[in-house]
């Protein structure tokens, strides 16, 4: 869960723009089409390998369609480039031989390979989409500089090609074209996002909503602080579309503290109150940001300048802070710890699970990611899988938090289950400041009654 999460919804690529879906699935629209007429005309002239080629690729392509419009873009970017690469290697080696009349065509092709990689590894960096790249380039080169073509190979004959020549290279232009627009539209709007965020540091724009953590019979007993951005103009930006923006122009220390800066101040206003001094308030805190130089020493800063109470303060972690440098996370949680902060690991078994490291973090509390709490009551094995997690907090004398909690049957196995406290839709959704203190106000109001 990211600084902008909630414990409701995830998407799946959320870092992808309508335009890359564009970018994506309307080409893959035309090549579909494409490749159905080339494979029935391959099918009349009685060449079914490439008949059944094209067929294949004209599935594939609208799989990866598919995959797309179900907001899956990033899996159906890397399925599609490796088999479009796969059968133009093979179209360009065995059929689409050059001769002194028809030059081959089918390689340029390779270059929109390359371009939808490098859109999508600016968005989602991986060494595999980068070697996707590399290899589709320097194929592009090989086959442009050469003739080169398999011993066995049957080329599609001159009277043929030449009309593919044309149609391949216009469809080719038209990809690149559209896949050049679209990453400078991509560029510009990522800057703007960025020129924004930094705006809304200063305007006020930036706001933090909170979302409510009880105990088993709905008592109030703390929130998770979850950022949201009110645009001047575009209304509520949705975490997911300005994140992992923030993550790449490098604004998320300037980010980061503004939220911890914001809750330390909260839980001041809170301690002032009765109603509200013994709530706790956690505060997702990135790997990166964890792992700067001196983020121990400024949460501390702020605890003091704040004059709140260590203890009310949590700070959630990911499992993939433990990637980077296990002994440097565990020598700064300790700092933490030692002055009363509690820490809590968020998403527990999604990532890098491993109860080797578990066991040395001085943890306060395990948070159930909600893709288990979704599934407990569906089936045995969810349900087993929960049980060992909250067992394990148990084990290791923390706190268990279920996330995602929806409906009252899921409540009621999490508590026959041993599980401590819940966050969910079935308590209240992310709200402003405003609203969560009159959800506590009207609990204590009904308590007093």
């Amino acid at each position: 869960m990211t600084l902008g999460g909630s414990s409701k919804t995830r998407k799946d690529d959320p870092q992808y723009s309508a335009r890359l879906n564009f970018l994506y699935k309307l080409p893959i629209l035309a090549v579909v089409c494409l490749a159905f007429i080339w494979s029935l005309i391959f099918a009349w002239m009685g060449t079914w390998p490439l008949a059944l080629g094209q067929f294949f690729l004209a599935l594939v392509c609208l799989y990866g369609w598919r995959l797309a419009d179900r907001g899956h873009l990033s899996p159906a970017l890397l399925m599609s480039q490796a088999v479009f690469f796969i059968m133009l290697v093979v179209l360009c080696l065995v059929y689409d031989v050059p001769s002194a009349e028809v030059p081959r065509v089918s390689h340029i092709f390779l270059l929109g390979v390359a371009l939808v990689g490098y859109i999508n590894y600016k968005r989602q960096r991986s060494r595999l989409q980068l070697a996707m790249i590399a290899t589709s380039l320097a194929t592009f080169v090989v086959f442009s500089s050469s003739a080169h073509a398999l011993p066995f190979a049957e080329p599609i004959p001159d009277s043929i090609r030449v009309y593919g020549a044309w149609i391949n290279s216009m469809i080719a232009t038209g990809i690149l074209a559209t896949g050049t627009y679209v990453f400078q539209a991509e560029v510009r709007r990522d800057d703007q996002v960025v020129r924004d965020l930094e705006a809304a540091l200063w305007s006020g724009d930036l706001r933090l909503y909170f979302q409510p953590q009880v105990s088993i019979d709905g008592t109030i007993i703390g929130a998770e602080a979850l950022l949201r951005w009110q645009h001047a103009e575009r209304g509520l930006v949705p975490p997911n579309e300005f994140i992992p923006i923030a993550e790449h122009a490098g604004l998320m220390r300037k980010i980061g503290y503004w939220v911890l800066q914001q809750a330390c101040r909260t839980l001041a206003d809170w301690q002032r109150h009765p109603e509200t001094a013994e709530l706790t308030l956690s505060v997702n805190v990135s790997a990166s940001q964890f792992l700067e130089d001196e983020f121990e020493q400024s949460v501390l800063n702020l605890v003091s300048t704040f004059d709140i109470d260590a203890t009310k303060l949590k700070i959630e972690l990911t499992e993939s802070v433990m990637v980077a440098n296990t002994e440097q996370v565990v020598a700064k949680m300790h700092v933490l710890r030692a002055a009363g902060i509690g820490m809590a690991l968020d998403d527990f078994g999604t990532g890098y699970s491993s109860l080797g490291y578990l066991r040395r973090l001085p943890l306060t509390q395990l948070k159930i990611d909600r893709s288990f709490v979704q599934d407990v009551t569906e089936g045995e094995r969810n349900a087993a899988l929960v049980r060992s997690i909250i067992q394990i907090g148990r084990d290791l004398d923390l706190t268990v938090l279920a996330e995602g909690v929806e409906t009252r049957e899921q409540l009621q196995w999490l508590d026959d289950g041993g599980c401590d406290e819940y966050q969910g839709y079935l308590f209240g959704k992310p709200m402003p400041i405003e609203g969560f203190e009159a959800a506590l106000s009207e609990q204590v109001r009904q308590a007093a009654g």
